[in-house]
């Protein structure tokens, strides 16, 4: 139904963020909203995947038309539903997923919240040669890193709100524990990039 939306990037939580087009907002799903903390208030081009389940209507967003192209590869799996999807999507970068899938990788694979080893097996005989048309340009990534220094907060909000998009992600309560202490010790960063590294952790 929808294929973009362009417009104004208004609110960004753990779970969505909120774009508005002529005095609309939207609220879409995101493998990781942190990534769109640069262009709060700007204006831009958004993909959308409109999903209708019995109980709900949800838009999910992505950066580029290659993400979305790989989310609804990866919804036609069996087992793997639009959650389960964008915390693939989050939790690796996207042309390591293919390359996983095109290698037969399921070590790889069964290390994403929610995918075990049936479905990842699922997903190799299904998308398998399939992935042709979903190619990434490293720059256009879902973990874009910030250059730029960023000034520690009280109590360091940058990192709470890593921890709180790790959770909506589908991390255990335990899980994240085990790896706030590392990243404390962290230099200080941006909330994608602790993002980013909190999901080192938690695959390595």
């Amino acid at each position: 139904m929808y294929e973009y939306i362009r417009g104004s990037i208004s609110f960004i939580g753990p779970e969505y963020i909120v774009i508005e087009n002529s005095g609309i907002g939207y609220r879409l799903l995101t493998p990781n909203p942190f990534a769109f903390s640069k262009y709060e208030q700007t204006t831009m081009t958004i993909y959308v995947y409109h999903h209708v389940r019995e109980d709900a209507q949800l838009l999910f967003g992505f950066m580029t038309s290659e993400e979305k192209r790989l989310f609804e590869k990866l919804i036609s799996v069996s087992g793997i539903g639009p959650k389960g999807a964008l915390a693939v999507l989050a939790s690796g970068e996207p042309s390591h997923v293919v390359g996983a899938i095109e290698r037969e990788d399921e070590p790889y694979l069964i290390k994403f919240p929610g995918i075990g080893k049936k479905t990842a097996r699922q997903m190799i005989l299904d998308l398998k040669g399939k992935l042709d048309g979903v190619t990434f340009d490293a720059s256009s990534g879902l973990f874009q890193l910030e250059k730029e220094a960023v000034a520690l907060e009280p109590g360091n909000m940058e990192l709470e709100e890593a921890l709180l998009a790790l959770e909506a992600l589908g991390y255990s309560v335990r899980e994240i524990k085990r790896i706030s202490a590392r990243l404390e010790k962290e230099s200080v960063m941006s909330t994608d990039d602790y993002i980013r590294k909190g999901l080192q952790l938690l695959l390595g």
